[in-house]
């Protein structure tokens, strides 16, 4: 399944509370981020929405099993790269790379464990905000990273670059050996498209 356009909170609490956050908003630029060995024999290219749910299933299902299997035995680098759907999508990428490089990928879990909650809520913008605070962040630096239009032009250089280097049209999207497969999969799905490359 793919999307064109559950954690409970107690989790997010865990994932993200307590850990220092950098004081400065700008932790890191806004860029791709990548899990896996730099000399992985295949490496594959995901753009996702923070607002798709077929991509928070396969953040939260299917990448695990694909993690433990293929990426942490160092056969795949995955390179995550940002493709909001829409404005909200939009803050949500711009707040996770404000959390800086080393917390990065804890606040995509989190965010996409809790989509129902803060994607369908009345005001996502303020629950978004209360998701970030818990990951760490101050007032001041969320007011400051969703007022920062440079993020946001940097995030939407990357999904424009996807749709014209690569003909993307949906999320979630990937890049297999040159091609681009759409929608998510199952962790055997998904590894039907990568055991061929590693043999």
């Amino acid at each position: 399944m793919r999307c064109s356009r559950r954690w409970c909170l107690a989790t997010v609490s865990g994932l993200l509370c307590g850990v220092a956050v950098a004081a400065t908003v700008h932790a890191a630029p806004v860029t791709e981020r990548v899990l896996g060995d730099p000399g992985a024999k295949v490496t594959v290219v995901e753009w996702f929405s923070m607002t798709c749910p077929h991509c928070a299933a396969f953040h939260l299902k299917t990448l695990p099993e694909i993690k433990r299997r293929f990426i942490d035995t160092g056969q795949v680098r995955l390179i995550v790269r940002d493709f909001p759907t829409d404005g909200v999508a939009l803050k949500a990428h711009v707040l996770a790379h404000c959390a800086g490089a080393e917390r990065y990928f804890q606040f995509v879990d989190a965010l996409l464990a809790n989509q129902e909650r803060w994607a369908n809520a009345r005001d996502p913008v303020a629950a978004l905000k209360q998701i970030a605070k818990l990951g760490g962040l101050s007032d001041a630096q969320i007011e400051t990273c969703l007022a920062d239009r440079t993020m946001e032009d940097e995030v939407l250089r990357m999904r424009l670059e996807a749709q014209q280097k690569h003909d993307v049209r949906s999320t979630p999207s990937f890049l297999v050996n040159g091609r681009v497969h759409a929608g998510n999969r199952s962790p055997e799905e998904f590894a039907k498209l990568l055991e061929p490359l590693l043999r």
